[in-house]
């Protein structure tokens, strides 16, 4: 697709845009961190455990079929709880990535603890033999401080700041970060999430209008030459039929031969020998000023 104005940025690779499937697998971890109380709310603990012990393997052997490979943000807790599932992602030869230990916002946090949950969470990746190299901060809620505490534990990227539909590099005190940024529309919380208690959503929408919404953005992407960041969950979008929707946008993706869908890795990767793309500065961990000076890519 040459359409005027996209910017073929080097981490296209001449491709229209590129696509990253996302799996957050919270499991029981984000319900806990509403209130400890939930380990024993049975139907509580058995909806959040759908996810793990039923749509991650859906999901694995769905992303077989077709082929591609895809990357699962996973919090300790869910380390600890469920191994088994971190060691099935890594031998189906998907990239596995850290989102913190407990779940929590860590906006809420002082800085000793979200370095300490960081930690945590990071242990209980590499105890099951995971090496992750990016992040998700819980709830899209970073605090002024993730960013650098990433930097400086050497991590390559991050994904999950909502300024741009590009990547960009973030520059921290301790190095400089990939931003893969995400917005809610390709989250599939919005469509699906739906829990009394805690409340975490009352949506139960068809698998067809997140497949609208989703292939719409799909297509304006390939247009403006954009990153399409879907995220999704198992415990959500494990269910059956939202698995075969995420087949159809996937092999939709497929079919139109101009889509390159990579890993979070593949496209830090990418961006960080890709000259074209803006430097930031944190603006999390400095005082707001919109008329800082930065290198900005050209926007269509």
């Amino acid at each position: 697709m040459n359409t005027p104005g996209r910017t073929d940025g080097t981490w296209l690779q001449g491709a229209a845009a590129a696509m990253m499937l996302s799996f957050d697998v919270d499991a029981e971890s984000c319900v806990l961190a509403e209130g400890a109380h939930f380990s024993n709310h049975p139907g509580v603990m058995s909806h959040q455990a759908y996810g793990p012990q039923v749509g991650v393997p859906r999901i694995l052997d769905m992303l077989k079929d077709l082929d591609v490979r895809a990357t699962f943000f996973v919090p300790g807790r869910t380390a600890e709880q469920w191994p088994q599932v971190v060691e099935s992602l890594l031998a189906h030869g998907h990239e596995v990535g850290h989102h913190s230990y407990a779940h929590r916002r860590l906006v809420e946090m002082s800085p000793e603890e979200e370095r300490e949950d960081f930690e945590r969470g990071l242990h209980a990746l590499k105890q099951v033999g995971a090496s992750p190299v990016g992040h998700r901060s819980p709830l899209s809620s970073p605090s002024i401080h993730t960013a650098d505490i990433l930097a400086a534990n050497g991590f390559s990227y991050d994904s999950t700041l909502m300024d741009d539909d590009r990547p960009y590099l973030l520059t921290t005190p301790h190095g400089t970060l990939v931003e893969l940024p995400l917005h809610w529309t390709l989250d599939d919380f919005p469509q699906y999430a739906y829990l009394p208690d805690p409340p975490i959503g009352n949506a139960i929408e068809s698998p067809r209008k997140a497949l609208e919404v989703w292939s719409l953005e799909l297509q304006a992407m390939r247009r403006y030459g954009g990153l399409f960041v879907l995220c999704c969950h198992p415990f959500l979008s494990g269910r059956p039929s939202r698995v075969e929707a995420l087949r159809e946008l996937i092999v939709g993706a497929q079919e139109t031969g101009d889509v390159a869908i990579l890993t979070g890795a593949e496209l830090a990767a990418r961006v960080k020998v890709d000259s074209s793309v803006p430097v930031r500065p944190d603006f999390l961990s400095a005082p707001l000023n919109h008329n800082h000076k930065s290198k900005v890519g050209p926007h269509a």
